[in-house]
């Protein structure tokens, strides 16, 4: 086989994958830059800058992240009636981008948790029709990778933020409301991407769309839906907030203005796996792949609750990385194979529903056990939930 036949095989699949997807994947590339940039920094702000407790930090992550995964469920369902995504992933990257200069302004408590929660609902309104604006344009046997290359493109974003938060600390002597009003920039880039690079596919007729939470239709959705749903919030429970990554991190005498480095790590481990993980699910059973990323988590969470130094926690925190890439993309490609076409949103919005419940529950729970037991404890609690997490895979309903 020549070279170029080679090359021609390796990257088959990636010329496969439509234009529009591509599109959606530097779309959340540039929000990713702009959110991870805040957020990398922002427990290390609202404990050292405004003198919050780790419980109130993830009473805050838990309810910011769950608003998020909540709104999802109504947009996801209006996307499927109305038969139209991309108006509603617009206004989510939108209000993304109008919450960003918040942060830089907020004097205290507040506005902050103004602009937090702000900026999740954008996220909410943006999540389910972007996910079944990709199921839509994804051909059923590139839907892993086309999920994978998404989440390949998010991820790096996500790396690139709070690399980039880092040197901007570093430039400017720990100045976070700068870091803050830089952040703007890609938030309003990503906005006008969407906006003139995504043509969606047209949606069907009027009346072929009743109403997505009348019975008929939920009954539609099926066990092996729900069984997804539920394994998606125990997954949610395992990792609680990441922003106990950056905790530990700065606990294990990680200096300050390179604290983002981890979430930088994370994410570049992360954005480095997901589309191989996503292009080997098109070929491979689902729930060993799911398997595996479980055993990788629950070795990190090891790993993070009884480290001894900072490379240790640097470990912990690349097979977390591992995990996010195996398992994130693979669980969006499975509610699209369970889920009728005609209610991928609404399915979307059920998912991050469950999602946004445990969420809540779990961002509580880890900064009430930080502050009451101790690190150790929080990251117990996440091994606990993988293990659970582990037996509900021996229960996917058949077909």
């Amino acid at each position: 086989m020549s070279p170029l036949t080679v090359e021609d095989t390796r990257f088959a699949t990636l010329r496969r994958v439509p234009g529009a997807i591509w599109v959606l994947g530097f779309v959340s590339l540039l929000m990713d830059i702009s959110s991870e940039m805040i957020h990398s920094l922002l427990p290390l702000f609202m404990v050292g800058s405004l003198g919050m407790s780790a419980t109130a930090v993830g009473l805050i992550e838990g309810a910011a992240e769950a608003t998020a995964l909540i709104v999802k469920i109504f947009s996801g369902m209006l996307s499927d009636h109305w038969g139209r995504r991309k108006p509603l992933a617009l206004l989510g990257y939108g209000l993304g981008a109008l919450s960003k200069p918040l942060f830089a302004l907020a004097p205290g408590v507040g506005l902050l948790v103004t602009a937090r929660l702000s900026d999740r609902v954008g996220k909410g309104l943006r999540g389910a029709p972007r996910d079944a604006l990709v199921a839509d344009i994804a051909p059923p046997d590139l839907r892993g990778a086309a999920f994978g290359l998404r989440q390949s493109l998010d991820t790096v974003g996500a790396f690139l933020g709070p690399l980039l938060a880092a040197a901007l600390m570093l430039l400017w002597a720990g100045d976070f409301r700068a870091v803050f009003w830089v952040a703007c920039v890609p938030a309003v880039a990503c906005v006008l991407l969407l906006a003139v690079g995504v043509r969606e596919p047209a949606p069907p007729p009027a009346a072929q769309r009743p109403n997505p939470l009348s019975r008929a239709q939920l009954a539609q959705l099926g066990a092996a839906f729900w069984w997804v749903a539920g394994l998606g919030a125990l997954f949610t429970l395992a990792r609680f907030s990441e922003a106990f990554l950056v905790l530990r991190a700065q606990q294990q005498g990680i200096p300050l203005a390179l604290v983002p480095l981890v979430m930088v790590a994370m994410n570049a481990v992360y954005a480095a796996c997901a589309y191989p993980f996503g292009k080997l699910a098109d070929r491979m059973p689902a729930t060993r792949l799911l398997a595996g990323s479980l055993l990788l988590l629950l070795a990190s969470q090891a790993l993070l609750g009884w480290a001894q130094g900072w490379p240790w926690v640097l470990a912990g925190v690349a097979l977390w990385g591992v995990h996010m890439g195996m398992s994130q993309g693979l669980l969006a490609a499975l509610v699209a194979e369970v889920a009728p076409a005609a209610l991928r949103g609404t399915a979307y919005g059920f998912f991050n529903l469950f999602c946004g419940l445990a969420m809540l529950v779990s961002g509580g729970l880890a900064g009430w056990l930080w502050d009451g037991l101790g690190p150790g404890s929080t990251f117990a609690m996440g091994g606990l939930y993988s293990l659970l997490a582990l037996g509900a895979l021996k229960l996917r309903p058949r077909g």
